[in-house]
């Protein structure tokens, strides 16, 4: 700032020296040209840098398609993960399943090992009864009951309760055959939920030596797809500060280059106060009004200080205010210093007041075609009849501006690139 101050004032103490009238003869010499880089150059580094662009921006390209993989890869993850998890869960239930099948088995094929035995041993107990009652001497034997009956109703009554006894003993001996068929059903039955059982553990087991196998690899993808996402990350962090380096070499190629044209541009300056002295002195017309001069003069003393959104006035630069935008990542509202139409309000203060508001600038004074435009008048630039942005002729196809956020007053070539039809002329 001090350097660029010192730089200013004498510029300015330069040209007002220059204006007074029957003072001396010319201004300070202006120092020895600055290093001016080739175009070959600046267009061999901007291609160097737009090449490293479009590889960053492949590379990005690439990375955001890795990324959304490895986040879709990350989702199918956690589904196997829970897939294997129900599987575990499911082979849990069909063993603890197939362990209840095989405890009612045993339980079924023991109670029907149990009522076969039972109807055997009744069975026995019936035949050995069948027999004992048809042998001499058993107390219910058919001969000894029959012999032994003093009377013919004796007999009979003999005969009925033989007859009864065997009757219930068949009778309890079918029940028992009954319940052997019921326990050998229920048997059946038990063996066949056993055998279901164990095809639904088997199944089971297989689901979950699937869904491990998914799992793993589903795993084994992301881990992979991790790994190329990593490797595309390191391409493009290298891509970027390969890009920066450009950038800075075509900065630095750029800021040669402006620091040329800027001492062109006070050289042409000097030049042309120098002959407008000699046509004083020589008894000539005055080639520019001092008014202009003043403001032309006003205006280069401001070169070097920062742009700032919003600032500056007719008293000189101010600070920036906010966007909420672009100007605001620059830190426009913490710099002292000119927008485009501050800078023309302090070049033309005491000539003219201005609005700060580059579309009421253009309005401010008598519209000139550009073909005929000359030294001290406005230029604009704008798109549908909207204006944003404004400089000020210097003459030779120059002009002096407060250019954008990151910059800072400069003198630079007329850009033709949107500039509006007409220039604004306040004097003359």
């Amino acid at each position: 700032m001090r350097q660029g101050a010192a730089v200013r004032g004498l510029i300015a103490g330069g040209l007002s020296a220059v204006m007074m009238v029957g003072t001396c003869g010319t201004s300070a010499a202006v120092p020895p040209p600055p290093s001016n880089p080739s175009d070959a150059q600046l267009n061999a580094g901007r291609a160097a840098a737009d090449t490293k662009a479009g590889e960053v921006g492949r590379l990005a390209n690439r990375l955001a398609e890795a990324e959304a993989r490895l986040s879709d890869l990350d989702s199918e993850v956690e589904l196997k993960q829970e897939q294997a998890n129900k599987a575990m869960v499911d082979l849990q239930a069909a063993q603890d399943a197939a362990a209840q099948a095989e405890d009612a088995a045993a339980a079924a094929r023991r109670e029907a090992d149990a009522a076969t035995g039972r109807v055997e041993l009744a069975r026995h107990d019936l035949d050995r009864f069948i027999a004992a009652s048809y042998q001499q001497g058993s107390q219910v034997g058919s001969v000894s009951a029959y012999l032994g009956s003093p009377s013919p109703r004796d007999l009979l009554a003999r005969q009925q309760l033989l007859t009864s006894i065997t009757s219930g003993q068949l009778t309890a001996l079918h029940r028992m055959q009954q319940a052997q068929v019921d326990k050998a059903n229920a048997d059946a039955a038990a063996r066949a939920a056993l055998q279901t059982a164990q095809q639904k553990r088997s199944a089971a087991a297989r689901a979950q030596r699937d869904a491990d196998a998914a799992r793993a690899a589903a795993e084994q993808a992301r881990t992979d797809q991790a790994a190329r996402t990593a490797v595309l990350t390191a391409d493009k962090d290298r891509a970027e500060q390969q890009l920066f380096t450009a950038q800075q070499q075509v900065a630095g190629l750029s800021g040669q280059r402006q620091r040329y044209e800027d001492w062109l541009a006070r050289k042409q300056l000097e030049d042309d106060t120098a002959a407008g002295h000699v046509a004083l002195t020589s008894g000539g017309s005055r080639p520019a009004s001092s008014a202009i001069e003043r403001v032309i003069a006003r205006a280069m003393s401001q070169v070097g200080v920062p742009y700032a959104w919003g600032g500056g006035n007719a008293g000189g630069p101010t600070l920036g205010i906010r966007d909420g935008g672009v100007a605001d990542t620059f830190g426009d509202y913490r710099k002292v210093g000119f927008d485009c139409s501050g800078l023309m309000m302090y070049a033309f203060a005491g000539v003219a007041s201005l609005p700060h508001y580059s579309g009421y600038q253009y309005t401010a004074g008598r519209h000139v075609p550009l073909a005929q435009m000359s030294r001290g008048d406005m230029l604009f630039w704008g798109q549908q009849g909207d204006i944003y942005h404004v400089a000020l002729y210097l003459g030779d196809g120059m002009m002096v501006e407060a250019p954008e956020s990151g910059l800072s007053v400069r003198v630079t070539p007329v850009r033709y690139g949107d500039i509006m039809p007409n220039a604004t002329r306040l004097l003359g």
